[in-house]
């Protein structure tokens, strides 16, 4: 860990893991009451049961990007964060208040919460992922605020990267779209106009900037490739995702009561954005296989890898498959749109927050990478809930293929609920691979548990040596570094070399040095 302050990051990952367990064990609930309808009724009925999934899966995100940005902001910035202890504050302040609303979904009826909150001044609740109260709302502006207030004051006093500006962009742009779950108009149309504001610039706009940043920054981490060269994919990257993800909000548009233009720019814009996905894979594998150094820590380097690839089948295919005017006619409100919605936010978000975890949690307890024996079994954990979650997605696809046929498509078309009985099947197998995912995102959990040898060797370290030519005498010192020759070749530790040079504190960067004559 190069700044103390970094060490804010690790109660947010550890709150973030703690809600990830929460939200899958209430997706196992759901699972078991589509196919036994009053499993846990009245306790916890349906509804309350699927709210309380998809508000754990935005808030344990949420805790992972706060936790992720408090980590690389000061490496990035090569400076401390500007207040830890603000930062920690904050913590407690979004855990109580995320605790305290989840408490109020599973103790209070929906109604009662909505009176006791305040939601007759101003009527924000009742709406698809932005159930929250209204006091939680402003709770979560205000830690948003404090949140970017400290990484931006940390960012003005120290060093500005590409990869740092980029994570900030996304980041405000969070805060900024979030405010849009105030405006709640009683005109429907216009209500759901401004919802995909929230919900779909988010996914599928500014959060594939925090995406991309923490993806580019784990690979100058475990790669030691140029920064030059990761930040430029990154341009390009995060310049598709808003060309495309923007117009494309209008896939959300065709069946509301907009006008029919937007199934032309929803159809063709959507259509493209699996371009930046598809980029970022082949980005993530260009960069491993470049690699200039063999990081220890292999797991991180895996789920780097498998962001990549799970996000562009998620996110990209799968959207895809269903983006289309014509076939979403068919299609939409289907159990296709819960598969690519359960394999785009797995692979897109959920892993590079498990990437960043893996990488990052072992500097924070003070080792370059966690022993072999605890990688071994976080890779187990890995194929485990990828695999668990491509048969999740495969299952509920079927199931909204047989779907679409029996309720919409067929001669003569049954009833929701008799088609429901129809793809049963599907369903228990469905709850079968999400078991299946709890078991690995145990053994991930209990992976940072495991002892064994370390590698003592800071991950920061290449394992080449930079060298400059040509025929310098042994010991001989230039600019108060002494070199060796080897084969001819001046050389020396790269980490010396940087802070001779007073570079940037990036060993990939090196790279550029020039040949010379020794002085």
């Amino acid at each position: 860990m190069q700044y103390s302050s970094q060490a804010v990051a690790k109660p947010y990952f550890i709150a973030a893991i703690g809600l990830f367990t929460g939200q899958v064990l209430f997706g196992l609930i759901m699972g078991l009451q589509y196919v036994i309808g009053d499993f846990l009724f009245p306790a916890i009925p349906f509804n309350v049961a699927r709210m309380v999934h998809t508000n754990l899966l935005i808030v344990w995100l949420l805790f992972g990007f706060m936790g992720a940005a408090y980590y690389m902001i000061p490496e990035e910035t090569e400076t401390e964060l500007y207040s830890p202890k603000l930062a920690l504050l904050m913590f407690w302040v979004f855990l109580v208040a995320g605790a305290a609303t989840i408490l109020g979904y599973l103790l209070v009826p929906y109604a009662t919460l909505a009176k006791f909150t305040g939601n007759d001044i101003l009527e924000t609740m009742g709406r698809e992922f932005l159930e929250q109260p209204l006091l939680t709302k402003i709770g979560i502006v205000v830690v948003a605020l404090v949140f970017l207030f400290n990484l931006t004051m940390t960012m003005l006093k120290g060093r500005k990267t590409s990869i740092s500006l980029v994570l900030m962009i996304g980041l405000w742009g969070l805060a900024v779209f979030f405010l849009f779950s105030f405006y709640n108009p009683h005109n429907l149309v216009l209500d759901k106009y401004f919802w995909w504001w929230v919900v779909h610039l988010w996914v599928e706009g500014v959060w594939e900037l925090i995406l991309g940043a923490l993806l580019a920054f784990v690979l100058i981490k475990v790669t030691g490739v140029d920064r030059e060269v990761i930040e430029k994919w990154l341009y390009v990257i995060i310049t598709m995702t808003l060309v495309t993800g923007i117009i494309g909000t209008g896939h959300h548009y065709f069946w509301i009561g907009t006008p029919e233009y937007w199934q032309w720019w929803g159809s063709v814009f959507s259509a493209l954005e699996p371009i930046p996905f598809f980029a970022m894979t082949v980005f993530a594998f260009n960069m491993v296989n470049r690699r200039r150094r063999e990081h220890p820590n292999k797991a991180a380097t895996l789920w780097a890898l498998g962001t990549g690839v799970m996000s562009f089948l998620g996110a990209g295919v799968w959207g895809f498959l269903h983006t289309l005017a014509p076939v979403n006619y068919y299609t939409h409100g289907t159990q296709i749109t819960a598969a690519h919605g359960h394999m785009a936010f797995y692979g897109a978000y959920a892993m590079v927050v498990l990437c960043i975890i893996s990488y990052a949690m072992p500097i924070l307890r003070g080792r370059a990478a966690n022993s072999e024996k605890s990688q071994v079994l976080e890779m187990w954990a890995f194929w485990l809930m990828t695999v668990a979650m491509v048969f999740i997605t495969l299952f509920l696809t079927a199931a909204g293929i047989l779907q679409v046929w029996l309720q919409r498509f067929s001669s003569t078309p049954i009833p929701f609920m008799a088609a429901q009985d129809q793809v049963a099947i599907f369903y228990w197998l469905r709850e079968g691979a999400g078991v299946m995912f709890l078991i690995g995102l145990l053994i991930y959990i209990a992976s940072f548990f495991v002892s064994g040898e370390t590698r003592p060797r800071s991950p920061e370290t290449p394992d080449r040596r930079n060298t400059l030519k040509p025929g310098a005498m042994p010991g001989l010192l230039f600019g108060g570094l002494e070199m060796q020759v080897i084969n001819g070749w001046v050389a020396f530790p790269a980490e010396a070399l940087c802070r001779g040079a007073k570079c940037r504190g990036d060993f990939s960067r090196l790279s550029s040095v020039g040949h010379g004559h020794a002085p």
